[in-house]
């Protein structure tokens, strides 16, 4: 069943409007009709079935015929910080991150990320980011649209940090941390970031700065992972050992 997001502002009643570029996608890709059934969400895990009763330019209206709370959200929040990566690899990050249950992204600056954008406009990176999230989360049966933030320097990602329960560092030069010591010391933690550096990695001042404000850098092994790689087995790990990938709860 095809699956939309709406702001909550939409459902009034018993109708719920989608619109913008959703319209055109039902009446012109999907070939949707009046009659035909969907599935919308509030984007806050509230999830209706609906037939579409009206089709026009601004919108697509339906009326509610059953609603139910979304279960496909972890109890865990995990957001990646995400060192800023080459070419189209931050899209790669977030369609797979989304999927998989990460909840919000930050593209970051550190010393050895690459991409020049220094006096740049981003926005439409950001636009087309959200977007591809939007995407990701209506395939995997998301609760919620995970954001895509603006981008943070280093000293801004730092005092995003301090705000989490638990942030890890994957870094190649850890060898003997790994999550197995991080979970022996608590097993409740709700809010935890994952940071992953740039191709370059982190250098050693950088890491120097995490181990100061109390973060952990971890090991996720003998090989080396790419940039686009690193945050997603870091989050499914973490998933795994706290929340519902594997089927545990």
């Amino acid at each position: 069943m095809n699956k939309f997001f709406v702001i909550r502002d939409n459902i009034i009643n018993d109708k719920i409007h989608i619109k913008g570029e959703d319209v055109q996608h039902i009446s012109k890709v999907l070939r949707l009709k009046i009659g035909d059934t969907i599935q919308v969400c509030d984007g806050n895990e509230n999830e209706f079935i609906c037939d579409i009763i009206e089709i026009n330019k601004k919108d697509v209206i339906c009326k509610i015929k059953e609603s139910f709370k979304n279960q496909n959200e972890s109890n865990i929040n995990i957001v990646l910080f995400q060192g800023l990566p080459k070419a189209q690899k931050m899209e790669l990050i977030i369609q797979k991150g989304v999927e998989i249950g990460i909840k919000e992204f930050y593209p970051i600056l550190t010393e050895r990320v690459v991409v020049k954008t220094e006096g740049k406009d981003i926005s439409n990176k950001l636009e087309r980011w959200n977007r591809i999230a939007y995407e990701a989360a209506k395939q995997s049966n998301r609760g919620i649209v995970p954001t895509v933030n603006n981008l943070l320097s280093f000293k801004e990602a730092i005092e995003k940090l301090k705000k989490f329960d638990l942030v890890v560092v994957p870094y190649e030069k850890e060898k003997s941390v790994s999550f197995k010591d991080v979970f022996r010391e608590n097993r409740n933690y709700k809010n935890i970031a994952v940071i992953i550096g740039p191709e370059g990695g982190f250098t050693e001042e950088e890491i120097n700065h995490f181990i100061e404000n109390g973060f952990k850098p971890i090991t996720l092994g003998p090989r080396i992972l790419r940039t686009e790689t690193a945050g997603l087995v870091a989050s499914t790990i973490l998933l795994y050992e706290l929340s519902d990938i594997g089927g545990m709860k």
